[in-house]
């Protein structure tokens, strides 16, 4: 199975992977699984950290090749599924998520309940 990591989903896979709900350290844990982390995320935790809303490890990003995961970029066809998406949720980043999960097929791992008001195939934490 395909699998798209939210921010605070790669944020924990990363820092503390006993925060993780069970089924989803499962999925992390399988190497039947493809794991992708959206640029978006990586954007969102460089403003982050920029701003002191978040501390990360020098280099953090550095380190997603080693877990394994496949960094997903941002296309210009995911933008524009992104602007057909209705406004059912204001996060900019979590909506980039979600349509880059429709347009790749990948199920998004997330705890948060706004994005189930899309359709798009989930792994709630």
């Amino acid at each position: 199975m395909r699998y798209l990591l939210d921010t605070h989903a790669l944020l924990w896979a990363l820092g503390d992977p006993r925060v993780v709900c069970r089924p989803a350290r499962d999925v992390l844990a399988s190497a039947a699984n493809i794991i992708f982390v959206s640029s978006a995320s990586l954007w969102e935790c460089a403003i982050k950290a920029s701003i002191g809303k978040l501390e990360l490890p020098d280099h953090v990003f550095d380190a997603i090749p080693e877990t394994g995961y496949e960094v997903l970029p941002i296309r210009l066809s995911y933008l524009n599924a992104y602007r057909a998406l209705p406004l059912q949720h204001r996060d900019p980043f979590d909506r980039m998520f979600v349509a880059q999960a429709r347009a790749e097929f990948l199920i998004l791992i997330t705890r948060d309940p706004e994005i189930a008001k899309y359709d798009v195939a989930l792994l709630r934490c």
